[in-house]
Order: structure tokens, then sequence, then C-alpha cells
């Protein structure tokens, strides 16, 4: 008997079965309102950290604004949270959602029409500005006393936008990853000034006094959540119902900025 057909055979099952086992299980459960989440029982949050006073490691443990509005929406539909650090290009190309590594993506993220093609997003629950970083006494009041200056953004944000279209004659752009090392970078001198949302950037300066925000631009931003487009609209309704407790929103502000304005 030729039993290569039988062995070739199995050995194809084999293979299928491992690539089944190690391909990711992107399957989902639903709550009782009918919001799907990767894991049973847990809202999953994709952020990409540090952005104090947003999302930032404190004690081990993941903390902030917009970790706090989620947590709102996790325990009215009955799930504890996980969070996820994830890469920020990741996070802005929808690509954390299709793929299921999460149920929700947040990082003071503004709402764009070029993200909206990809995400849905959640009502707005923050209004930004970009504000300009600078060493106090510098005497930088606007990106035009910065020509041939080196200016420092945080790389795929609306910052970095601002300042490609806005660049001063013979200035450059200095371009960071991570939104502490940006802002360090005007603190240290390596920059003299910087660019970001005025929540981070205001937060950082209540904690480092040689530094001040001198001025900002208003870019008319607005902060949203998004989870998978088309794919989620109970959890949408979920998270736009926390957003709507006014209360509860104001409270979190005070904790985080000091006023509910």
């Amino acid at each position: 008997m030729n039993l290569r057909p039988v062995t070739a055979a199995l050995a194809i099952a084999a293979l299928a079965f491992t690539a089944t086992s190690c391909a990711k299980d992107t399957s989902t459960s639903t709550t009782e309102s009918g919001a799907k989440v990767v894991e049973e029982g847990v809202l999953t949050i994709c952020t990409h950290l540090p952005y104090e006073p947003f999302e930032f490691t404190k004690d081990g443990e993941v903390v902030g604004f917009d970790i706090d509005v989620l947590k709102l929406v996790a325990k009215a539909e009955g799930l504890d949270t996980k969070i996820q650090d994830t890469p920020w290009e990741t996070i802005v190309s929808g690509e954390s959602l299709n793929s299921g590594d999460c149920d929700v993506a947040t990082g003071a993220m503004s709402i764009k029409p070029e993200r909206e093609k990809v995400m849905d997003f959640s009502d707005p629950y923050f209004t930004a500005t970009q504000a300009l970083l600078v060493k106090k006494g510098s005497g930088y009041s606007s990106l035009e006393d910065l020509a041939g200056k080196r200016i420092a953004v945080q790389e795929g944000t609306t910052g970095e936008t601002y300042v490609e279209e806005n660049l001063p004659k013979g200035a450059e752009k200095v371009s960071y990853e991570d939104s502490v090392l940006m802002m360090e970078a005007v603190n240290n001198g390596k920059a003299q000034a910087g660019v970001n949302d005025n929540g981070l950037v205001n937060y950082y300066v209540d904690q480092n006094p040689g530094v001040a925000v001198s001025t900002e631009f208003q870019t008319g931003e607005e902060y949203g959540f998004s989870v998978k487009k088309d794919g989620n609209p109970k959890l949408l309704d979920a998270i736009n119902e926390a957003i709507a407790d006014k209360d509860a929103m104001d409270e979190l502000k005070v904790k985080w900025f000091g006023t509910a304005k």
C-alpha cells in the first residue's frame, strides 16, 4: 500500500492546525447593551504613553484623564479595563482597532477627516489649542520670533502639522516620538521652543518652573475616542453617554486640570 498520500494529507492537516492555533483570535464578546469587546468582561484600551495628564504611568499603573473617562464607560457596561501601550501610527491608522488589539483607542486624539475615514469617533470631549513652550525669559512669543531656531514637535501630531505649515524662515523642525522628550528638549536647551496641545504643555509647565507657555494658537481641535469603523455602534453609544454626563466630566477635569473650564 502506498502511504504517501495519507502522510501528505496528515502533514497538511497538521500545518493547518498549527496555522489556526497561531492565528490571532479576533472573536468578540457582547455586553448586555450590545457593545462588542475583544475579551469577555474587559474593555481593552489602546493608547500611546506617555501623554500627561491624559494617559501616563504612575506607580506602575496607567492613569490619566482619558483613562478615567473610559473607566466610567467600563463601569456602566460592567467591565474591567486593560490598557495596551500602542504605537501612535497604529492608533491613528485604525489598525489597532481593525486587528482586534483593543475595543477603543485614545490618546488626546484630535478628530480629523482623514482619521474619520478609518475609525468611528465619539462626540468631542475636550477642546484643544496648540501651545508654544519656551524657556522663561526667552522673549519668544510667536513662531515668527523663532526664525533660524529649533522648534521641537511630537511626531504624527497636529502640533507637528501646525509647525510644518507655519515654519519661520530658517527655522528647523525637530521631531520626537515621545511628548516628554519633546518638552524636555525645550527645558534643557536642545530646542528653543516646542509646540503641542495646550492640556499636555500646561500640565508640564506646572511641574517645571523653568519653562512657560508664551502663546496659544487657535486651531479648532477637538478630541474624541475611537472605535472600529462601522463595527461597534453600541460601544460608541456608551462612550457618548459617559461624555454627556457633565457632572462626572467636570469632576474629572478638576481632578486632572484643576478646573472644569
